[in-house]
């Protein structure tokens, strides 16, 4: 079974994180919420969650296939200020693991070193922020194990393509149908 990790900090984006959470939960990927501070963290917008886990419960990346990173400010400045994030960001690249993240959250991966000449994307305004990468203005990119996307519209495409590269293109086709994604997009594509 696959495991992610979906890290919170005071601040952050909450369609981001929650949207993923739901949906690989859906496909029966194990998330694990994790906290860099107190367990109640309160999102972007003044929601207030409990994390399922706090940063110093996490050793090392053995546990866990992926990571993701929301954006929101100041969440992804606190995410990317945590040097236990930092070093965990650094371990999943390592390994080759999943490293995902959306909206401002690619910060956290300029300050990890590890999107120097990879193509991502990241919310407008953050392309400053990014300029070791080869910025791309796509909703999702992939390059290698990193996954990046634009922000807050674009979490259910994130979450599809997180599906996909942990349980498969099948899996991930599934999912589009049982939550009506297919049935969006025909509908948008009618009606142009």
């Amino acid at each position: 079974m696959k495991r992610v990790i979906v890290f919170l900090a005071e601040g952050f984006e909450e369609v981001e994180a929650f949207t993923v959470v739901d949906y690989l939960r859906r496909k029966d990927i194990v998330v694990d919420t994790c906290s860099i501070g107190e367990k109640n963290v309160q999102g972007a917008h003044k929601i207030i969650v409990e994390a399922d886990k706090k940063i110093d419960e996490i050793n090392n990346s053995n546990d866990y296939d992926g990571l993701v990173i929301p954006g929101g400010i100041p969440g992804a400045t606190n995410l990317r200020d945590d040097e236990r994030v930092i070093k965990l960001v650094k371990e999943f690249n390592e390994e080759g693991k999943i490293i995902a993240a959306i909206c401002a959250g690619p910060i956290v991966l300029q300050r990890a070193g590890i999107i120097k000449g990879k193509k991502v994307t990241s919310y407008p305004g953050f392309e400053e922020d990014l300029k070791e990468s080869i910025y791309k203005e796509d909703l999702v990119v992939q390059d290698g194990n990193i996954i990046t996307a634009r922000g807050p519209a674009v979490a259910v495409c994130f979450a599809m393509k997180l599906v996909e590269n942990l349980i498969g293109k099948e899996k991930a086709s599934e999912l589009r149908k049982e939550i009506l994604l297919d049935m969006v997009e025909e509908s948008i594509k009618n009606k142009k």
